[in-house]
């Protein structure tokens, strides 16, 4: 089975990263960051060589999102981010492909437990399977 495994962020946790620390989310030092990417890197490199992952990739920062919607015409509305509404956004994904359900729930775990500054917000990590069935066609 096929998973999608989501980290989820916020556009305070990527000011922290970049040493701009808030009352949300501290400012990361450059050896916390250096242990979360080498955290994140060493359980990319396990799955791959697992033969689980499929694919995986941080995301920017929200800052630089884009939303494309259509008015009433069909004409594109476009608008930049970052969006003051929404409080979390993807951070990353992994697309694992995991034969139980436990499996992936394991590996989020790992996930969740990256090493982070004491304070930091405490992000969930979700997993959707992917539906590779493809939509009814009646």
């Amino acid at each position: 089975m096929k998973y999608l495994v989501m980290v989820q962020g916020a556009e305070v946790d990527y000011e922290a990263m970049a040493g701009r620390g808030s009352a949300q989310s501290p400012a990361w030092s450059r050896a916390e960051l250096t242990a979360m990417f080498a955290y994140m890197n060493a359980l990319s490199e396990e799955l791959t060589a697992s033969g689980e992952m499929l694919d995986g990739q941080g995301l920017a920062a929200p800052s630089t999102t884009r939303f494309v919607t259509v008015d009433a015409e069909g004409r594109p509305v476009v608008t930049d981010g970052p969006y003051a509404e929404v409080q979390e956004v993807l951070a990353g994904y992994w697309v694992l492909d995991c034969a139980p359900l436990d499996r992936v729930t394991e590996i989020a775990a790992r996930v969740a437990r990256c090493p982070v500054p004491a304070g930091s917000p405490n992000r969930p990590v979700v997993i959707r399977p992917i539906d590779e069935t493809g939509p009814a066609l009646d």
